[in-house]
């Protein structure tokens, strides 16, 4: 169900685009790749001169290759376009410093330590935030079995949102074995 319709005439002005898509290797591990493009509808007036409508401010690349651990081997950064040729491109290299890092364990605070502010270019950082959900869920199923009857650990997405806390009525229905009653 889409959202409702505005009460407001509107005109779009601005559209960020995130798409992560998630490969699995024929060596065992998996690539990460994130793409984050800001585009106008008008002529958008920069410092470095007039970037067209429909033209891209930004055209950033995020790769991460990652174990099935999620611990990130190997990290590439790549900028197409930017508002500050010559300039925003040059801190891509940093972005290697994401290797060693866990996705599930402390990932963003560890991003925000070693690549923000003038550490880092800033859309490639808030980029980089989407990584540890979306790994997760292109292992899910795959990697992370969900909904395996057997299984003698409870499953990775409970107690992680709402609807999947173990008190509540999602798990008593689809995964009862897990189902903890609230207490009181």
């Amino acid at each position: 169900m889409p959202l409702s319709i505005s009460t407001s005439r509107r005109a779009l002005k601005h559209t960020r685009a995130i798409t992560v898509q998630a490969y699995a290797r024929d060596d065992g591990l998996w690539d990460i790749d994130a793409h984050l493009t800001d585009t106008k509808t008008f002529d958008a007036s920069l410092a470095t001169g007039i970037r067209a409508a429909g033209q891209p401010l930004h055209d950033l690349w995020l790769r991460v290759t990652i174990d099935r651990e999620l611990t990130i081997v190997d990290a590439e950064a790549v900028s197409d376009a930017v508002p500050y040729p010559g300039y925003c491109e040059a801190i891509t290299p940093d972005y290697k410093k994401l290797i060693g890092l866990s996705l599930l364990k402390g990932f963003r605070p560890a991003l925000k330590e070693i690549l923000s502010g003038t550490a880092g270019c800033t859309h490639l950082t808030e980029l980089a935030q989407v990584l540890p959900t979306a790994a997760i869920q292109a292992f899910a199923g795959i990697v992370i079995k969900s909904r395996d009857p057997e299984q003698s650990h409870k499953p990775f997405q409970l107690d992680r949102c709402h609807a999947l806390h173990s008190a509540g009525l999602a798990v008593a229905r689809y995964y009862p074995r897990w189902f903890r009653p609230p207490s009181g």
